[in-house]
């Protein structure tokens, strides 16, 4: 259990690091913080699908993780980041940059309401992290470029 925490907070230490030395890179700063919502994404699900036995320190690491990724991630996509670096962002994030920001208040939202609930079980862990969960599909279905 220690073990598991430990490697999800080393991950997200590791992207929030990285980022905060690229800070002059929209790109990369966007990228790093998406790895670390992958990275902490990544045991959340297991533990949802029962992969992986459901852990409370880690699935509530997993959420402050998600939730800070929710606050910071809409702030690295200025005109002129649109290509570069193979990144995923779709063009319809500067198409629809309104849609994009609705997208991204209601990851906040879902993700206050996950941390609010502390779940400390499976089936409150399933209740608080399917409306994340949800949000990240649409979000990347919307405006993600799909790599093959």
């Amino acid at each position: 259990m220690l073990r598991s925490f430990s490697v999800c907070l080393a991950l997200a230490v590791c992207s929030v690091s990285a980022t905060a030395i690229a800070a002059s890179d929209p790109i990369l700063v966007r990228q790093k913080i998406m790895k670390s919502n992958g990275a902490v994404a990544k045991p959340a699900g297991a533990m949802l699908k029962g992969e992986m036995e459901f852990d409370p320190v880690v699935a509530n690491a997993a959420i402050r993780t998600m939730n800070a990724v929710a606050y910071t991630f809409g702030n690295h996509f200025p005109a002129g980041s649109e290509t570069g670096m193979d990144t995923t962002a779709a063009p319809k994030i500067w198409e629809d940059m309104a849609g994009f920001e609705a997208k991204l208040a209601q990851f906040q939202k879902d993700t206050d309401a996950a941390a609010a609930a502390e779940p400390k079980d499976l089936e409150a862990f399933k209740a608080a992290m399917g409306p994340v969960f949800k949000n990240c599909k649409g979000c990347h279905e919307d405006y993600r470029i799909k790599k093959n």
